[in-house]
């Protein structure tokens, strides 16, 4: 019997559901494949009263995982890709990525189906300063408030008055089947996180084997978009502290790759959109000069 390939996950039950899918797909590929998954629990599940910027920004979700691949304890991990820093840690790479979920956001807020149904001066929870941005950009009368941990720990907070709404990304709640408590936002009116949606396995980069059998499980379109997502990311050289959005889609018939991108100060005050659109082979550069010119438009202030 060969060896079980050893997952390693964060233990939140979305990160636990989306290391299934992962396992599902590697034993559709492969009947024969064994696998075992390794919980661990990372600093950014731990520190949860502070901003991640705070205390080290999107790496904390990941670095514990990555750690344990370094030392051999795992093969290879599961994350969602929106949590994944834009430049991963020599030695490792993403080596799939499954079908991308729906990559809007969505408002929890009660009986309110809309931001702007929101009631005068309404308090809204998020950890996002994407989402802060935006939501103050439309409506500068909200009182924004941090609001951290897994969904089931935000739904807790608004039951319990915490804050007024809160906002999530679809794809966990759909995943979860737990969409009938929300309200999906047009990305016209908030545009996503890069690679939202998404879910990635990222392994060592040397473990050719391992390269070879994800190779099976790759969906090619959902691996361009978010590249191309994450190149407009890595062209803007924001941080946790840098509100961004980007949202890539493809088109089948041309073959073309359309792209929104979004940088804003933390406060909404200035927000920049631009979008583009580029054939597949060109759509890394075309979003590289996106991201270069929405840093340009917005000046350094939302780097600050």
């Amino acid at each position: 019997m060969t060896n079980p390939i050893r997952i390693g996950t964060r233990g939140s039950p979305l990160a636990r559901l989306q290391t299934d899918m992962v396992c599902a797909a590697l034993r559709a590929a492969d009947p024969a494949v064994t696998v075992e998954v390794v919980v661990i629990r990372t600093s950014g599940d731990q520190v949860q009263d502070r901003p991640l910027a705070d205390i080290g920004g999107k790496g904390l979700f990941s670095k514990e995982i990555e750690q344990a691949m370094f030392e051999g304890r795992i093969d290879m991990a599961v994350h969602s890709m929106k949590d994944m820093e834009t430049a991963l840690p020599d030695g490792l790479c993403i080596g799939a990525v499954l079908p991308r979920e729906d990559p809007r956001d969505a408002l929890l807020a009660g009986d309110a189906r809309s931001i702007a149904a929101l009631p005068q001066g309404a308090v809204v929870g998020t950890s996002s300063v994407r989402r802060q941005a935006q939501l103050l950009n439309r409506r500068p009368d909200l009182n924004v408030v941090l609001f951290r941990g897994n969904v089931q720990t935000r739904l807790r907070k608004l039951k319990e008055g915490v804050a007024d709404a809160t906002l999530l990304a679809l794809a966990g709640l759909k995943r979860l089947d737990m969409e009938s408590v929300c309200a999906p936002i047009d990305p016209d009116e908030m545009l996503p996180a890069a690679a939202q949606g998404a879910v990635g396995v990222e392994l060592r980069a040397d473990d050719a084997a391992l390269r070879d059998r994800l190779a099976a499980i790759d969906h090619a379109e959902t691996a361009l978009c978010i590249g191309v997502e994450r190149a407009l990311l890595a062209a803007l050289d924001g941080t946790c502290r840098t509100p961004i959005g980007a949202l890539a889609t493809r088109d089948a018939p041309s073959g073309t790759v359309s792209l929104r991108g979004l940088v804003a100060t933390p406060d909404g005050t200035r927000l920049e959109r631009m979008s583009q659109r580029a054939p597949a082979a060109d759509a890394e550069a075309m979003a590289t000069e996106l991201g270069l010119a929405l840093k340009s438009a917005i000046g350094p202030g939302a780097f600050e």
